[in-house]
């Protein structure tokens, strides 16, 4: 039996919601700097410039690269072997939003999470969403997902009916982008889920988020949908140009014969995601 210290956990949660909120990863940074040179349009390349420049201070300065810092996401990958000495906490649950909570007070995060319906505020953006899954036997594995809500307003769930097929899903992403126009602050990230059921197919475009810069085995068909989106030309900061979207990936679930669940999760071009592994 594996036994992890609820004091390791903290430590690694706090340093980690800090981090992702003080730059950038390199790989998402590449895809910035790749729309800056192949951009042509003025303004566009104007904005992706400013971006960049962002991306640097913040690492510089140790200051957050948004001041939307995101609601946390959380993954949890648990073996069966791995015992929590979770202390005096009731939970793992309890132990993750502990450590969000000391990383938002230490980061100098924005607040940002509220109840629904008052609107008052929570305390140091939590309770966190946490997922949980089976993993390695013997491993602990947590990566956080700081989601903006710009962008996080603009996604979609749609039931299509099984007649409309892969014409009809490709219709429905592109559309959803459409309309979101430059409120995710483009260029973006796309993730799509594909069947299951009505709750799973959000959790399954979300998770695909998780694998950008990834190779999948829908890639010609993310390709092909990815061009479609560009030839929208809402460009960065919607002023137009080449890129609207940077990446799209696809994840999907065997689902009903009856249904075809589709959902659209967009992430600004700010796609803050990190993860450890104890």
């Amino acid at each position: 039996m594996k036994k992890i210290s609820y004091k390791q956990i903290i430590k690694e949660v706090s340093n980690l919601i800090i981090d992702i909120n003080y730059g950038i990863s390199k790989n998402i940074e590449e895809y910035l700097k790749k729309a800056y040179y192949q951009e042509r349009n003025g303004l566009s390349k104007k904005y992706l410039k400013i971006v960049l420049e962002n991306i640097k201070i913040s690492k510089k300065e140790k200051l957050p690269l948004c001041q939307d810092t995101g609601y946390p996401v959380v993954f949890v990958e648990i073996g069966s072997n791995v015992k929590i000495e979770k202390g005096p906490f009731p939970s793992l649950i309890d132990i993750i939003n502990f450590g969000i909570e000391d990383g938002s007070k230490k980061g100098y995060l924005r607040n940002s999470v509220v109840e629904p319906i008052d609107r008052n505020f929570t305390g140091y953006n939590t309770p966190c969403v946490i997922h949980f899954f089976e993993g390695e036997e013997n491993k602990l594995k947590i990566t956080i997902m700081a989601k903006g809500f710009g962008s996080e307003n603009t996604c979609k769930l749609k039931m299509l009916n099984v007649s409309d097929g892969k014409e009809g899903i490709e219709n429905f992403i592109v559309d959803t982008i459409k309309q979101a126009g430059s409120l995710p602050c483009p260029p973006i990230f796309v993730g799509v889920g594909i069947g299951g059921t009505f709750e799973m197919s959000p959790l399954l475009a979300k998770i695909s988020l998780l694998k950008i810069g990834e190779k999948t085995k829908y890639r010609n068909w993310e390709l092909e949908i990815m061009k479609k989106i560009n030839k929208l030309k809402i460009g960065a900061g919607g002023f137009g140009g080449k890129t609207t979207v940077l990446d799209l990936k696809i994840e999907t679930h065997p689902t009903h014969i009856a249904g075809l669940p589709v959902s659209v999760c967009i992430s600004c071009w700010a796609h803050r995601v990190g993860k450890f592994e104890l």
